[in-house]
């Protein structure tokens, strides 16, 4: 079979939330197929990671990390950018299209086999054939250790068959409440089905409903807390001495700190800005630290500050310079309201005096009137589109959605006239932000040839 083929059979079984709740989440048929494979996830640990906000940021750092401290590893997150192989990664390095070709024909093979047996109701979701594929590409590779992104939710998201060394717990906030729930506790419910009895769990503080949730699935478990506070740094005006979230001219944006790690004095440079990284880095920073307790001795303090300088974890406060005919663009991928003010926040923090201009689109289940609120007031102009995407909401209902914000707001039929638009409006000083769904970002990187 050829890459071409196997990825247009991939995309042939739907979007992974196109499904009813009941056919995409049982775990029962993921352990089937994991079966009929000969149970990969057991042949590597890992580390698993849920949340609603963080979670590919606190995997991409921590899988950072891990490489920096010389452990083969592997990091499997979703969705993607631009191609489907950034899903699934080795040390950096995408899964190949011969690989990725070669592994969806073997488990393709084996779940059409299950479904003829009828151990398998049906043919695996798109999501379950993804997280199939990783765990057999990192058990062949023999990967040190693996840093797995939860899909959605946890409790029966289809990578919650491992059994991991660490567990950790983002921030969680209201997303796919048709899935998980309608309040903070009841998606925080779903987010600790990662837990394991006696296990570690990371975390942090964060909104009451889902700390009295989180709480008490530790206790019950009786697994040990692991607080990451300690590798948060202080953000208020009296920190600015030694806190510094900037940019030198022609240089990426940072966020630098001093931090106490593993006995020593680490100097924190992670290309991941806006204040909510830092929570996102400090999540990392305890599971390494947990992990060098559990014998991986190869996580030093060295290497944990090199790997946070080495992050890469594209599409996230992805500032792009300003060239020939083209503004100073921001990437990111705020797609519910909480990734809205992270943003919002990050904007104000770095282009205070700057006029923004803004492409918007969102897919249509998610909460579009309040990111609209959150974010359209900041900006000069909105341009509202349509990413290629089924469950993309139209320019029409964005602009309705968007309304009451009293910002300008333009409609572009497709993303490329989208981005065209905004480079006529652009003067001098202006930014161009690309926002809202990682489906439009993704879109918007692959024609702007932006890195991924």
């Amino acid at each position: 079979m050829s890459y071409e083929t196997a990825v247009s059979r991939m995309f042939a079984l739907g979007h992974e939330l196109a499904q009813t709740p009941s056919h995409k989440f049982d775990l029962d048929h993921m352990r089937v197929l994991l079966d009929g494979l000969d149970h990969p996830e057991r042949r590597f640990p890992s580390v698993l990671i849920a949340g609603t906000n963080g979670k590919g940021s606190t995997a991409a750092t921590l899988a950072s990390i891990l490489r920096a401290s010389g452990l083969k590893t592997g990091l499997y997150t979703s969705p993607h950018l631009v191609r489907i192989n950034e899903r699934i990664r080795i040390n950096g390095e995408e899964i190949s299209d011969d690989a990725f070709a070669e592994l969806h024909g073997k488990i393709d093979h084996v779940a059409d086999t299950l479904v003829e047996n009828t151990r398998l109701p049906w043919h695996p979701s798109f999501f379950e054939m993804m997280t199939a594929i990783a765990f057999e590409h990192f058990a062949r590779e023999k990967v040190d250790l693996a840093v797995l992104e939860v899909g959605m939710g946890g409790r029966l998201d289809a990578t919650n068959v491992v059994d991991p060394r660490v567990s950790v717990i983002t921030d969680i906030s209201l997303d796919h409440q048709k899935y998980l729930g309608n309040t903070v506790g009841e998606i925080a419910h779903e987010k600790v089905g990662i837990i394991r009895p006696g296990g570690a769990v990371v975390t942090l503080p964060q909104q009451p409903e889902a700390n009295d949730v989180i709480g008490n699935a530790i206790l019950d478990s009786e697994a040990r807390a692991v607080n990451a506070v300690t590798y948060v740094p202080p953000v208020s005006p009296a920190s600015s001495d030694y806190f510094v979230m900037g940019i030198e001219p022609g240089k990426p944006a940072l966020s630098r700190y001093p931090l106490q790690v593993l006995a020593r004095e680490i100097l924190v440079e992670t290309p991941l800005v806006g204040r909510h990284q830092l929570r996102n880095v400090a999540l990392a920073i305890a599971a390494a630290v947990e992990l060098n307790q559990q014998g991986f001795s190869g996580i030093t303090a060295d290497s944990i500050e090199r790997g946070i300088r080495e992050t890469h974890w594209p599409g996230r406060f992805q500032v792009i310079p300003a060239r020939a005919r083209w503004p100073e663009i921001v990437i990111d991928v705020a797609h519910n309201p909480a990734g809205a003010w992270a943003l919002r926040s990050a904007l104000s923090e770095r282009y205070e005096d700057r006029p923004l201009i803004f492409v918007f689109g969102a897919m249509r289940d998610k909460a579009i009137s309040e990111m609209a609120e959150i974010l359209f007031p900041l900006a000069g102009r909105v341009i509202v589109t349509r990413p290629e995407n089924p469950r993309a909401a139209s320019p029409e209902e964005v602009q309705e959605a968007g309304s009451r914000t009293g910002a300008e707001i333009e409609l572009a039929e497709d993303v490329r006239h989208a981005i065209e638009r905004a480079r006529e409006l652009s003067g001098e000083k202006s930014v161009l932000v690309i926002t809202g769904s990682i489906y439009l970002v993704g879109e918007v990187m692959g024609r702007l040839g932006a890195q991924v």
